[in-house]
């Protein structure tokens, strides 16, 4: 049996799958991140620009946009999903390199929107897409990444699993979704190198690829069923021809959406581990920021390879650079939106600050990724003293993982500004409550 066909049996047998109380609950928890996610980003270029550009497509259908808009199914999940990894806040699965929410979770609500359905097989369907498509991250692992945009690749199978899911899609269509799927994922690092909107438009497009996947095999298209492990497919294509078998060995009794990680800040998760290690340094040792001559962040090299701006220009090359996120969390304790503020670039104290630090490559932090993301932090002070601490993992990670009161905390300062507190409030309560949603066609 081949790899699509495995993946597609576990798909569209689990409509008959009783979902233990522990994996509900954290695919809620990954929901609830991916509203905090959406209601920011849509606000934020580009997705003003993306209903411009689909303005054909809105005010008629079934499905709906972060504000009510109605639009019709592809385009919701194609704006939706933008707009959920514009912000930079959404979920990640590191073992996948991966935001498994903004493509997933986007397909995943216009298709049920679509289809009327209930909260709780919208829970579902988010748990399939997640298996599927963290599993196939995990697989195309670290080569894949040197030139792949893995929410943009694996997040395709995310979205086509999902919308296969809530399309009932028998065992042999649903496998022919994610065959079609495979040959739709794309999206390149290099389209974030410098300042531009590409990188969110890859998950938006993964969602819209992904929802077609399976309409496409709803009505009989079919796909190369060796499409990943052939010697022309995925694997070979796209990474250093990976063995799929061993990650599909634990399929159905392993659920990777127990292990998410919640950005607790709004940039690039691979400067956390840095922002975490500055911080405790400070804290610990009562530095004050005026009182910093030098910092040296050593951690794995695809960090600095993503994150290595030195001057960042803008603010999305800022939220890519480490010099900027750990020098503005030392002037200013945190790194969430308003870090991101236009005028923050032209602080002469930040910019200062920003000269001040030095990347490296450390042979065994850089060793242990994906798996593990750490940072070796040393702030050296202008009385001559070095204070050093190894950031172990990241907060938000799974071994550091926010609780629920904090991530509705996270919830609330990012949706509260947008929707008012009011509707804020109702809407985390239908979104922690989702299992008991008859419908869920007012998100």
């Amino acid at each position: 049996m081949y790899i699509s066909e495995q993946l597609g049996r576990f798909g569209s047998n689990f409509h008959s799958v009783n979902v233990n109380e522990e994996v509900l609950h954290h695919a809620k928890r990954a929901i609830v991140d991916w509203y905090a996610a959406l209601i920011p980003g849509y606000v934020m270029e580009p997705t003003p620009l993306l209903e411009k550009a689909y303005a054909e497509d809105l005010d008629r259908g079934r499905a709906r946009l972060a504000l009510g808009r109605s639009a019709t199914t592809r385009t919701a999940a194609l704006i939706n999903g933008s707009a959920s990894h514009t912000a930079e806040v959404d979920d990640i699965f590191k073992e996948a390199i991966y935001h498994p929410g903004a493509p997933t979770i986007s397909a995943a609500l216009a298709v049920a929107q679509q289809e009327g359905v209930g909260g709780l097989e919208l829970i579902k369907a988010v748990i399939v897409g997640y298996e599927v498509s963290t599993r196939i991250g995990k697989v195309l692992g670290r080569t894949h990444y040197k030139f792949w945009h893995n929410t943009g690749t694996a997040g395709t199978f995310g979205a086509a699993a999902a919308a296969a899911y809530l399309l009932k899609l028998d065992a042999t269509r649903f496998t022919h979704a994610l065959c079609t799927a495979a040959t739709f994922a794309a999206g390149l690092q290099q389209a974030f190198k410098m300042d531009s909107m590409s990188k969110p438009l890859h998950s938006g497009r993964a969602a819209e690829a992904g929802v077609a996947a399976a309409d496409m095999a709803r009505q009989g298209i079919t796909g190369s069923l060796d499409v990943l492990e052939g010697v022309y497919g995925l694997g070979a294509a796209m990474s250093n021809d990976p063995e799929w078998q061993p990650v599909m060995d634990d399929l159905g009794s392993k659920f990777n959406i127990t292990a998410m990680t919640f950005k607790n800040h709004a940039c690039c998760g691979h400067t956390f581990a840095p922002i975490d290690g500055a911080l405790v340094i400070q804290q610990r040792d009562q530095i004050a920021w005026q009182d910093i001559a030098r910092v040296v962040v050593e951690t794995y090299s695809p960090a600095l390879a993503v994150a290595g701006n030195p001057v960042p220009r803008t603010p999305a090359e800022a939220r890519f650079s480490i010099p900027f996120v750990v020098s503005t969390a030392l002037r200013y304790g945190s790194v969430r939106l308003a870090a991101f503020a236009p005028e923050r670039l032209q602080d002469s104290d930040l910019q200062a600050l920003m000269g001040m630090v030095e990347l490296k490559v450390h042979p065994e932090l850089d060793a242990q990724f994906p798996g593990q993301r750490a940072a070796l932090v040393t702030l050296f002070t202008k009385d001559g003293q070095a204070h050093t601490f190894l950031q172990p993992t990241r907060k938000g990670d799974p071994d550091m993982a926010l609780t629920d009161a904090e991530l509705q905390d996270k919830f609330d300062e990012l949706v509260v500004p947008v929707l008012g507190a009011q509707q804020a409030q109702a809407i985390a309560q239908v979104l922690w409550n989702l299992q008991a949603q008859s419908a869920v066609s007012s998100l």
